[in-house]
């Protein structure tokens, strides 16, 4: 299963912004794989919060496996093709009001154009023809989408049958890969995703180096 540095102002635009999150922080999820604070100890990444959640590193995950994921333009992409690269990985549904937040912010990150940088979200709404107008109200234009009905991806409850590289306990949850394919940590609830904080969590994995 499964950050530049430096002190940063924060606009009135940012000010804002987290002030509109912070009203609709998403459900609470727990992992049932070991985890660690982000704070928890020397050299750890960057802290990374909501005020109801922090970012939470994940100790002895495997790298990601391959899984076909399909995409909404009818293709499929594989996480594993995207090593060499941090992939932040959103778990989503259209009956998610936390959702709708978070979703906006991730494609403004989609969009920044950075080539170290892969932001997916993944559908987890069993009727997939919800999934295209939602995406198109919310005006979507640079996040890739994909869908996981089935539960092959991601699946909630400790005690699923099925093994499966991610557990959700709620919506909605991100985890970030590192450039080794392997699940660093998650946030559960939706986040900030366009503040400093986050851009110092994703250079921080960015500039992690295997064996680091």
């Amino acid at each position: 299963m499964l950050h530049s540095r430096g002190p940063l102002m924060m606009s009135d635009q940012t000010a804002t912004r987290r002030a509109f999150v912070a009203r609709l922080i998403g459900a609470g999820v727990s992992l049932a794989t070991p985890a660690m604070p982000a704070r928890a100890e020397p050299g750890a990444p960057p802290p990374f919060e909501t005020l109801r959640h922090q970012f939470t590193e994940l100790r002895g995950a495997l790298p990601v496996p391959s899984v076909p994921i399909p995409n909404l333009s009818g293709g499929v992409f594989d996480l594993t093709s995207f090593r060499g690269k941090v992939v932040l990985v959103n778990f989503w549904a259209t009956w998610c009001p936390a959702c709708r937040v978070e979703l906006p912010m991730l494609d403004q990150l989609a969009a920044s154009g950075r080539s170290d940088l892969a932001v997916i979200a993944i559908a987890t709404d069993h009727d997939r023809s919800k999934v295209a107008p939602f995406v198109k109200k919310l005006k979507l234009r640079k996040l890739a989408i994909g869908f996981d009905p089935g539960g092959l991806v991601a699946r909630a409850g400790a005690g699923a049958e099925v093994s499966t590289p991610f557990a959700l306990y709620g919506m909605p949850i991100s985890f970030l890969l590192g450039v080794t394919g392997q699940a660093e940590g998650y946030i559960a609830g939706e986040a900030d995703w366009l503040s400093g904080e986050a851009r110092q969590l994703l250079e921080y994995y960015a500039a992690a180096r295997p064996g680091d």
